[in-house]
């Protein structure tokens, strides 16, 4: 084209003055490259800025992370003597702590401060406080030179005071592959346990319930007023003339029936009256379904033990239990909640209004029910084992339940439903289990409260 107009490679402004295009646009690209330059190098010392920022954040935040593991670690050791250092002692042992367990080279300036209270809205706590600094690669660049960092760690405990009533399988069946062993095993370091969370003594108390068909609550409770005795009087005595074993026979024959002397009682009891079964109501003077029924029982377990700290006797208890007789779950839970009880018949200590309590029962049996006061049917025992679990768990108890199953028995809804919840239940297929079940809710329950 020619004139005014445009023809390729030039814009014609005029007939006779003409723009070359190329080298227009090549003039533009040298001067874009030269602002681009300009802006990038502008722009430069702050982005760096960004990226070393994060960089360095992440150096201080590792650092940061790692001595929050160190002081919880250190708070829950100190916690075991704090009470009995002074202040001086407190920080030269959680300084020596920490210091064998916080390793971040990075860490400069690393100081931690213990402090110690006796009580307080939480119980007794020890309090940790931790600082130091990191030096900074690419903040320094814009003014940064340090980046600190600081963390804190609480251990508290005494607030909270722990009842635990163990209620321990003694029937026959617990002789075989290995069961009774593992128990007394597995009960004893329970025992240890939660001994070693006790900070003062009353913190924790053990009951021991061996349970069978029926619980021994010891001979030497004869004279108790909480005990019936009809029972017992008629299976127990002598006719006055021979051949009748009990006082219907001896009597419905014309003889006369003198009641045995108490003192033979080897200890046993059987079921409450019906609903005194499921419920940990005290015994009524006068009320005779209230009350305990006494049994001479063939099969009649260890006694039990109340609550106590005498940790070397709860132990020797554990250890003088022996197999024998069918199962009744129900009356060792049932006792179980009663040793709990601060009325008649096992008086549990009176409790201290400055405290919270846990009350806990921990059931284990390896086998169905079997037989109780009035039936010889699982079923029929299991529907009154349900209702007493049911009342248990209203009643604030936690309940922990333990079936040990080696011998391909159904899993067993009773137990299942008794446990407070899915991971309050245990199915064991060995006997072996048992000990590190019961390691695992003993640390559960002495474990302390971490607060941050």
């Amino acid at each position: 084209m020619r004139g005014e107009g445009l023809s390729w490679g030039s814009l014609m402004v005029t007939g006779t003055r003409r723009i070359d295009l190329s080298r227009l646009a090549a003039a533009l690209l040298r001067a874009e490259r030269g602002n681009v330059a300009t802006t990038f190098a502008i722009a430069f010392l702050p982005i760096i800025g960004f990226i070393g920022a994060a960089v360095d954040y992440s150096r201080a935040n590792n650092a940061r992370s790692a001595m929050q593991v160190a002081l919880d670690s250190t708070a829950l050791m100190l916690s075991k003597d704090a009470a009995t250092l002074t202040p001086a002692q407190l920080t030269q042992k959680a300084t020596a702590y920490f210091s064998a367990m916080y390793s971040h080279p990075e860490a400069q300036n690393v100081t931690i401060a213990a402090a110690y209270t006796a009580s307080g809205s939480n119980g007794a706590t020890v309090k940790l406080d931790g600082a130091g600094f990191i030096g900074t690669d690419f903040m320094k660049v814009v003014g940064f030179p340090q980046l600190p960092f600081n963390s804190s760690s609480t251990a508290a405990w005494g607030n909270t005071r722990l009842r635990v009533a163990l209620a321990l399988d003694n029937t026959g069946s617990m002789a075989a592959n290995g069961k009774m062993t593992a128990l007394k095993t597995a009960a004893k370091n329970l025992i240890d346990q939660l001994k070693g969370s006790a900070r003062t003594p009353g913190d924790v108390y053990i009951s021991v319930i061996p349970f069978a068909k029926d619980v021994n609550v010891d001979p030497a409770n004869r004279n108790q007023g909480w005990l019936r005795w009809d029972q017992w009087d008629n299976q127990n005595g002598a006719c006055s003339f021979g051949g009748y074993s009990s006082r219907n026979s001896c009597q419905s024959h014309g003889g006369s029936w003198t009641p045995g002397n108490h003192a033979s009682w080897t200890g046993c009891v059987t079921d409450r009256d019906q609903n005194y079964d499921t419920n940990a109501a005290p015994p009524i003077g006068g009320t005779l379904a209230s009350q305990f029924v006494t049994e001479q029982y063939a099969d009649c377990p260890t006694a039990l033990m109340p609550l106590s700290y005498d940790w070397s006797g709860l132990k020797a208890r554990i250890d003088a239990m022996s197999p024998d007789g069918n199962t009744n779950q129900g009356i060792g839970m049932a006792w179980a909640w009663l040793s709990l009880a601060p009325a008649a018949p096992l008086n549990a200590p009176a409790e201290d209004a400055n405290y919270a309590y846990k009350k806990v029962i921990i059931l284990l049996s390896d086998g169905l029910n079997t037989q109780n006061r009035w039936y010889s049917n699982a079923a029929q025992i299991d529907a009154r084992q349900a209702l007493l679990c049911a009342n248990a768990k209203a009643a604030g108890i936690t309940v922990y339940a333990i079936q040990v199953n080696t011998t391909g028995d159904p899993t067993q809804a009773v137990m299942q439903n008794c446990a407070s919840g899915p991971d309050k239940f245990f199915l064991l297929t060995n006997a072996s289990q048992v000990i590190s079940t019961f390691d695992s809710i003993g640390a559960s329950l002495s474990k302390l409260r971490l607060a941050r």
